[in-house]
């Protein structure tokens, strides 16, 4: 019991990762009823733009003076690349079969991850990713890294942002009106063409904000490391209520204390001894989905899709 408290801010951070990439997913959903299984690699994408111009710079300079360009240069990759999916693979399909878009995806999800890998040079071995100075810090029995610190606020920042500006712009607003009905808002002079790609890119910004908070705590990125976490970024979202802002935080942080517990504490569980440790966590983080869908199936703070029609 005495690693409770380091374990439950292991899942904290962990979480608020998840929560962070989970923000995406649950903006592109909420308007387009689309399940943009690509938005992991977008994560990715936006690691390796962080990198990308940390490698660009001198020599010399400070991890606190390149902090702000990586993010820049993440955010940029991301924002781009989600644009020209919108734009390319899904807008010609906005009217297509349900299934048509949810394939485009998860092709399109295969092919940035192949892009990666061939453009970037030994993109098959993790990258090196540059780690934040100073740590680790102790408070009682429980360690935390500058890395965690920048998580944890990110985070919190990053949801009450998007909800300000869900909430209180007039492009918000138009946001709100195209998720409940596009024709209609479409009829009331509300671009929604502009609308969607402002969703996209908005996910994307926060995608690429999660992918260099991996990169700082893991000290590493590689090309597939999209597809994990975005499986359970996705969890998240539908945990919370997908197509809900807060619910896919609060998703992520369920999802990050569940996994967390269940690897360090199921093992010591009589006849469990086999199923504790970091190979289970991707188990346990969809058998918690499975239950929250059978007891919940609408999520944690979100509503059924049927009944927003």
């Amino acid at each position: 019991m005495h690693e409770l408290p380091q374990q439950l801010v292991n899942g904290l951070i962990l979480g608020s990762l998840y929560g962070l990439i989970a923000i995406g997913y649950t903006m592109v959903y909420g308007i387009v009823q689309l399940i943009n299984f690509a938005h992991g690699e977008i994560y990715m994408i936006g690691g390796f733009g962080a990198l990308t111009v940390y490698l660009a710079l001198p020599h010399s300079t400070s991890i606190w003076l390149a902090l702000p360009l990586m993010l820049l240069g993440g955010i940029i990759s991301s924002v781009a690349v989600a644009m020209l999916a919108e734009r390319f693979a899904y807008r010609p399909l906005r009217n297509a079969p349900k299934l048509a878009p949810l394939i485009t995806a998860i092709g399109l999800s295969l092919a940035l991850q192949q892009a990666i890998w061939a453009w970037y040079p030994n993109a098959t071995n993790p990258r090196t990713f540059p780690q934040l100075p100073g740590g680790p810090y102790h408070i009682g029995s429980v360690t935390i890294e500058p890395a965690d610190i920048f998580i944890l606020l990110a985070a919190p920042v990053s949801m009450v942002i998007l909800g300000t500006f869900v909430g209180r712009t007039r492009t918000g607003r138009g946001m709100q009106a195209t998720a409940q009905d596009p024709d209609t808002a479409k009829l009331m002079g509300i671009n929604t063409d502009r609308i969607i790609v402002v969703a996209f890119a908005v996910g994307a910004a926060f995608a690429a904000v999660a992918g260099m908070a991996h990169g700082l705590r893991y000290g590493q990125i590689d090309y597939q490391m999209g597809y994990s976490d975005g499986l359970k970024a996705f969890t998240a979202a539908v945990l919370g209520g997908i197509g809900n802002i807060y619910g896919a935080m609060l998703g992520g942080i369920v999802l990050g204390l569940a996994e967390a517990l269940t690897t360090a504490y199921i093992q010591n569980v009589p006849g469990m001894e086999q199923l504790g440790g970091g190979a289970w966590d991707n188990v346990w983080a969809f058998v918690l989905l499975i239950l929250i869908l059978l007891l919940r199936p609408q999520g944690l703070l979100g509503e059924r899709v049927a009944d927003r029609a």
